[in-house]
């Protein structure tokens, strides 16, 4: 920024607004709003639960390190955002996954869909979302194997069993837990999922500290219910079961694949709740919160081009 003293004042060139606010600070603060969910974790599904979460973060850390010494690019780790790739990553995937194909899906997070589009800021889809897709087409007996939260608090052997959207889509309807279950997070899914109030709490602590706006996860979460009442449907369960908390405040919301102006971000959590519902009710899967997120990730430059807004006597931007 170029500047010059005139009479007394300096005179510069735009940008006027100076803030303190780094990326390494952003995912410290994203950080310190996953601990909750991560907490959660470990007490739902044990010890395994942290194991498989440092294995995520710490394979995310080291390919980014070893791709960015490779490439001779300055080194990136510091800004932490690996940190919070390995951390979501690890919350997208159940406890009893073997440890090494957490760490081919850290592989795909940091070195395909980041790195090789240019790293931080460049990648066209959320990293741990993709690497969640890429893992359960590649690998979709361990991905979808559920170990039930009370065996593992129980007994040293994990016993599974189907997450309450399976049971959903099965017709199980008298198998569904109770909301009680649901909200504190202790029925079957990923490892990040579970608990809606862990998640809560790490979403109004991003609001608070004005981390992430609210026009995306209202307006996912708001279409959820919509969707689910249109359906005949119990909306609360919707809310409250599989990805949709998580993906709502912590995946969709990612500065680099979301929508730049409010009414863009609305636009893109609308069509993140429609996806996610018509994907739960009428698709193969019971699950549709990660193909939503991605699918609207590929839309985002576009919905950007429809709601930029228009300079004064300039065209849209």
């Amino acid at each position: 920024m170029s500047q010059y003293r005139q009479g007394g004042l300096i005179v510069s060139t735009s940008p006027h607004i100076i803030d303190d606010i780094s990326t390494t600070k952003i995912m410290r603060d994203v950080l310190i709003a996953l601990v909750p969910a991560f907490v959660m974790s470990a007490v739902i599904f044990g010890p395994r639960a942290v194991l498989l979460t440092v294995t995520c973060v710490v394979s995310c850390v080291a390919f980014e390190a070893i791709f960015r010494y490779i490439t001779r690019r300055g080194n990136t780790v510091g800004d932490l955002s690996a940190v919070v790739t390995g951390v979501l990553l690890s919350f997208n995937l159940p406890s009893s996954l073997p440890y090494w194909m957490a760490v081919v899906g850290s592989f795909v997070a940091i070195v395909i869909v980041k790195q090789l589009f240019g790293g931080l800021g460049q990648n066209f889809a959320n990293p741990a979302i993709t690497a969640r897709v890429v893992l359960l087409v590649s690998f979709a007996t361990p991905m979808t194997t559920w170990p039930l939260p009370e065996q593992i608090l129980r007994t040293t052997d994990a016993v599974t069993g189907a997450t309450p959207l399976a049971l959903f889509a099965e017709g199980r309807m008298a198998e569904l837990p109770s909301y009680s279950d649901l909200f504190l997070g202790f029925v079957g899914g990923s490892l990040g999922e579970t608990s809606a109030l862990a998640l809560l709490i790490g979403g109004i602590y991003l609001l608070a500290r004005r981390i992430i706006t609210p026009e995306i996860p209202l307006a996912f979460l708001g279409t959820v219910a919509v969707m689910a009442l249109i359906a005949g449907t119990d909306p609360l369960f919707h809310l409250l079961s599989g990805g949709v908390m998580l993906g709502a405040i912590f995946m969709a919301t990612d500065y680099a694949t979301s929508p730049l102006t409010s009414r863009g971000k609305i636009i893109y959590g609308i069509g993140c709740g429609l996806l996610t519902m018509v994907i739960r009710l009428y698709g193969s899967y019971p699950e549709g919160v990660s193909y939503a997120i991605l699918l609207m990730n590929i839309l985002t430059p576009h919905i950007d081009n429809l709601t930029g807004r228009s300079l004064y006597g300039g065209m849209k931007v």
